[in-house]
């Protein structure tokens, strides 16, 4: 029976409900953004033991050197889509805060200009860096079939070949001085690795297939500030600065005019840290020295 105090009642059990309600419904948007974003941020900035887990169902690709001491504050720098017009400005930065880096080529900016881009391969040897193979064009590598991709892979490798055989008489010796030790590295034309770097960064097992057959190591990374996508040069030099650790992989472009000033900030900053930026060689020769083979 609806009695005075049952009408009463009625506002505060109806603030109540829908008291529950807005609670069920923060929930709810708390748990979508979970769903959403954690994902997202996963990719962006990826966890330690994702990066494990990555290279524990992939053996044969690398991602980063696991187990170096904490004294050994050294980090592969790899910079992909080379050569462009801005990479003799990279070199001179490299060169000042002295740096080394894995550039990764795309074969058709190098036949760009009359083949005058073929110079500027040749002085990134002989200032002591390395070449790896980003194949012929800014492509998803998973888009070509096993054919495609081979062809370009092949392509590639000579114009790298001929950038090493031109460069010094086939050989250049670049030496390392830390406060502990020295370390001096050979290079020549027939390196003791060759890279591949699949553009956009997917991989399939046909490819893995296809690159190992070739005699390459597949190279991705493990700090990448997304900088093909990101314009932010503070952003991404954030990025990669958060996420130093001995041992990674930094993955950033050549050809955006946000790369000089982002390695602007980055350079100077690591090595005040006591990180060296070092080739993919060189890094897994490190960890060959500390742990054995990699």
């Amino acid at each position: 029976m609806l009695t005075l105090t049952n009408i009463c009642r009625l506002p505060t059990k109806l603030r109540r409900r829908a008291r529950r309600r807005r609670m069920a419904t923060l929930w709810f948007l708390a748990l979508l953004t979970l769903v959403v974003f954690l994902p997202v941020y996963a990719v962006y900035k990826p966890p330690t033991i994702l990066l494990r887990h990555l290279a524990r169902r992939w053996p044969d690709v690398l991602w980063q050197v696991d187990g170096l001491p904490a004294d050994r504050r050294v980090v592969a720098l790899t910079i992909d889509d080379a050569p462009s017009d801005q990479t003799p400005e990279i070199l001179r930065l490299l060169r000042e805060h002295g740096a080394r880096a894995t550039f990764f080529v795309i074969g058709g900016q190098v036949e760009e200009d009359g083949g005058r881009r073929r110079d500027v391969l040749r002085q990134i040897v002989r200032e002591g860096h390395e070449l790896g193979n980003h194949a012929m064009h800014d492509e998803a590598a998973r888009s070509l079939n096993p054919a495609e991709l081979e062809e370009q892979i092949l392509h590639v490798q000579e114009l790298l070949r001929d950038a090493y055989a031109d460069s010094d008489g086939d050989t250049t010796t670049t030496t390392t001085t830390t406060t502990t030790t020295t370390t001096t590295t050979t290079t020549t034309t027939t390196q003791r690795y060759q890279y591949y770097r699949p553009g956009s960064g997917f991989f399939t097992d046909s490819m893995r297939k296809l690159v190992a057959r070739l005699g390459y190591r597949l190279v991705l990374g493990s700090i990448y500030p997304h900088d093909a996508q990101i314009t932010n040069w503070r952003l991404n030099a954030r990025h990669i600065l958060s996420m130093l650790k001995p041992g990674r992989i930094v993955i950033c472009h050549d050809r955006r005019s946000w790369t000089v000033p982002m390695l602007t900030k980055v350079l100077p900053e690591a090595k005040r840290r006591g990180y060296r930026f070092v080739t993919v060689t060189e890094l897994l020769l490190e960890a060959e020295e500390v742990l054995g083979d990699t």
